[in-house]
């Protein structure tokens, strides 16, 4: 059976991103890590998450290098998982995700939110470019376009892009 995925999604770096942590588990296992959870049994128990199914993700989030399986006891061998660097630099997006979340619920459904640890005042985070400090959200002002590696599908797709974008400003 031909593959349902085109050319251009399997350089897209949304693509890329989803095959690592586009799947429910491995997000909510993400999270607890970020909470400091980073035991086998910590985890089952705060997701009541099947045995086989937690297994599966640790395996996972091992193998692409967001988590790293240490052993913290020798007899039973008992092994914890702990953030890499790779992983943690995965926090805004899970930030971002939740923020999103709780914008489109009332304050007193939202059942976690973000604080600054010192104060405990809550905090609303916002993604914005880091050379300007402009917020990212419009997408009128940021648009994606093709990079440097990019492949003859995905710059034909944001070359045509550029040019219906072009047509809507001349049309203005």
């Amino acid at each position: 059976m031909p593959s349902r995925i085109r050319l251009e999604d399997r350089e897209c770096p949304l693509s890329t991103t989803a095959q690592h942590v586009g799947e429910w588990w491995t997000l909510l296992i993400l999270h607890d890590a970020f909470d400091g959870y980073t035991r086998f049994d910590q985890f089952q128990q705060n997701l009541n998450i099947s045995t086989s199914m937690l297994t599966a993700r640790l395996k996972t989030l091992v193998a692409d290098d967001l988590l790293e399986r240490r052993l913290y006891q020798d007899k039973p061998a008992r092994y914890e998982y702990v953030l890499t660097e790779r992983g943690r630099s995965l926090r805004p997006v899970i930030v971002a995700l939740a923020a999103w979340g709780n914008r489109h619920l009332a304050p007193q459904e939202r059942s976690m939110i973000l604080v600054d640890a010192a104060s405990g005042e809550e905090i609303e985070p916002v993604l914005v470019d880091a050379r300007t400090g402009r917020p990212i959200d419009d997408s009128e002002a940021f648009v994606f376009a093709a990079g440097p590696a990019a492949g003859a599908a995905m710059r034909a797709r944001y070359t045509e892009l550029h040019r219906q974008r072009l047509g809507r400003a001349d049309t203005q």
